[in-house]
């Protein structure tokens, strides 16, 4: 019995073990064959004593993938075979455009910290894709005094400016504007810094009654006279350039715009004796000037729009011939809803966007005539809706043509949101070439047609107060 249990032992495994050999056999019927994709026999030990893993969930698919590739995939596509042909006789490279030069004309949106570290920023990337955009705006230090990425700066770092950041890796969305020929500007608010106020009181401007003195918010400002304030503000600048932005704009270059009653209550520790406000907004800007300069890149200045037209400096230390000698940009507010009653002859400035933004131009082109030195006039503009009028695709277009009508090339669009309505633009003639930086932003689509003709008969405008910037 013995015997016979091990003859069929040997046979099986003759069997199995000549089942490849089988199946090489070509003389051998399709009966005998072993089928093909034979499983092995499961091992019900192994099954029993192993436990079983929990599924590991799988991450769900992006909010808007196609958006991305949309903006992305086209540009970024290797065209292989044109890569393995020679370059034509006599052909001249076209290199990248220097680092910190902008483009030669500068049209761009302003962007927020939390639009950039969102989905949002995608859509304005596309944007700027498709239309005459070619330069972005993108805060910084706004005018919470927090910082929109992780700074390294010493101050920052002390007063708690890292604890509300807006985007983990900067570095990497500014690679992507940079591969669009999308120009970055850092933006950077110096005086109104209610965090840094706070956290270091001795930089601050103090009440008369004690304590530190408010604006009619409720916030507390920092000391223009405090040359520190800058230097704060010039030491992010120069991190802000080497984290990839070409260029860099402050705001809030000024003293507060409060009532007479409000302001009489200020004390300022560090001002010098005899020192007035306006000389203090100029020896500041220097510094500014200076370090920015240093560091390879424009360096550009925010100011009222009433600047273009005020012989003073409106309480806040801001002359036009100071700032404007002093930065390569200078940008003027001139929203039209920041003029009050009365200003350019109007009853309602915000109801006329082309004729406040031209006549404000024409008076900032007067002054800088004059002046061998004077920056580049790149003006904001208005793109949001103020006091029940709205501001969609016509009101913006107006004021781009009445930057444009006097010669002026460049202009940055304001949204606090980022929303921008896509048929204020002009389509762009082409795409950019990847990695190139370089994008003809011009199109032959004409200007809508302006329904109201220019008065060339305005009265000079009144002095008024200009709110500050939204």
């Amino acid at each position: 019995m013995r015997e016979l249990g091990a003859a069929l032992t040997l046979a099986a495994a003759a069997l199995v073990g000549g089942a490849d050999a089988r199946a090489q056999d070509p003389d051998l019927p399709d009966w005998l064959r072993p089928p093909h994709h034979a499983e092995p026999a499961p091992d019900y030990v192994v099954d029993v004593l192993t436990p079983r893993l929990r599924p590991i969930p799988r991450p769900e698919p992006p909010q808007e993938p196609s958006l991305l590739v949309d903006v992305l995939h086209d540009a970024l596509r290797p065209h292989y075979l044109l890569d393995l042909q020679p370059p034509p006789a006599g052909a001249i490279p076209i290199p990248p455009a220097p680092i910190g030069q902008p483009p030669a004309v500068v049209r761009a949106l302003y962007m927020n910290g939390w639009v950039f570290g969102s989905s949002r920023f995608f859509r304005l990337l596309a944007l700027a894709d498709t239309t005459e955009i070619n330069a972005l705006v993108i805060d910084v230090k706004d005018a919470t005094g927090y910082i929109t990425y992780r700074s390294g700066v010493p101050t920052a770092e002390q007063i708690g400016a890292n604890d509300v950041m807006r985007i983990a890796s900067p570095r990497e969305r500014l690679a992507m504007l940079h591969a669009r020929g999308i120009h970055p500007i850092a933006r950077i608010v110096v005086a109104r810094d209610p965090l840094l106020a706070k956290r270091k009181p001795g930089w601050a401007i103090q009440d008369s009654a004690g304590s530190l003195w408010r604006d009619g918010l409720g916030e507390p400002w920092v000391d223009a006279y405090n040359d520190s304030v800058w230097i704060y503000a010039a030491q992010l600048a120069e991190e802000a350039v080497l984290m990839g932005f070409r260029e860099v704009q402050f705001d809030y270059v000024r003293f507060p715009d409060e009532p007479p009653r409000r302001l009489g209550r200020t004390v300022y520790p560090a001002r010098r004796p005899g020192e007035s406000r306006r000389e203090a907004i100029r020896r500041n800007v220097d510094l500014l000037r200076d370090r920015v300069r240093a560091a390879g890149v424009p360096f550009t200045l925010d100011v009222f729009g009433l600047t273009t037209s005020a012989r003073g400096d409106l309480g806040i230390g801001q002359v036009w011939e100071d700032l404007s000698t002093a930065a390569d940009v200078i940008l003027p507010m001139v929203y039209p809803s920041h003029y009050s009653r009365g200003s350019f002859g109007l009853t309602s400035p915000n109801r006329e966007p082309y004729v406040v933004v031209r006549r404000a131009m024409l008076e900032a082109l007067d002054r800088s005539a004059g002046m061998p030195n004077a920056a580049k006039i790149r003006p904001y503009l208005q793109a949001f809706t103020i006091y029940r009028v709205r501001y969609g695709p016509e009101q913006i277009r107006a004021q781009i043509r009445a930057v444009e009508e006097l010669g002026l090339t460049d202009w940055v669009l304001w949204n606090a949101r980022g929303v921008y309505p896509p048929e204020a633009l002009r389509p762009a003639r082409s795409r950019r070439a990847h990695g190139t930086g370089n994008r003809n932003a011009e199109s032959d689509q004409p200007y809508p047609e302006e329904l109201r003709p220019v008065p060339d008969s305005i009265e000079s405008p009144t002095s008024s107060r200009q709110a500050p910037t939204p």
